[in-house]
């Protein structure tokens, strides 16, 4: 449909105007709490090398991902679309995570190496809010692979 007085597009004005809406959430985050593009890269790079490494973690991932390079874009990506509202990330993680074989201790670990991470590297106030969101993540994971993984009755 188009306006009948400025000739342009509605469709395009209105998805203008929303990327505009996001782009100023978003710097109103980083504002907020001091996340940016580096600063979510530099997490997600330093926590998975400590996945790569841990005795636990380590070896479920490393069964599932044979080049780690794409995997960190895609994180990266993912957590920009978290932090930053950037709509980069557009997967399906939870198919992936069905077939890992993750348990809730697993999720435990995952959690305090993420804590761990985020305060080493953001500030306070990213941190946080990062984890918030990783703790709703991995919950929202353990229920849809209970889900999809418990026998059901009947």
């Amino acid at each position: 449909m188009t306006d009948s007085v400025s000739g342009e597009d509605i469709g395009d004005t209105q998805r203008k105007e929303h990327r505009d809406i996001r782009a100023a959430m978003a710097e109103e985050r980083m504002a907020a709490v001091g996340i940016d593009e580096a600063s979510i890269e530099t997490l997600v790079r330093t926590f998975y090398g400590k996945i790569m490494k841990d005795e636990e973690l380590g070896p479920i991932f490393g069964r599932a991902i044979t080049d780690w390079e794409p995997h960190l874009r895609k994180m990266i990506d993912f957590w920009s679309s978290i932090a930053l509202l950037t709509q980069r990330y557009d997967g399906r993680p939870m198919p992936v995570h069905i077939s890992l074989g993750l348990e809730p201790p697993h999720f435990e670990r995952w959690l305090g190496l993420f804590r761990q991470t985020a305060h080493e590297v953001l500030p306070a106030e990213g941190a946080n809010f990062l984890i918030g969101k990783a703790e709703n993540i991995a919950r929202s994971f353990q229920m849809g692979i209970q889900f999809f993984t418990v026998p059901k009755k009947g």
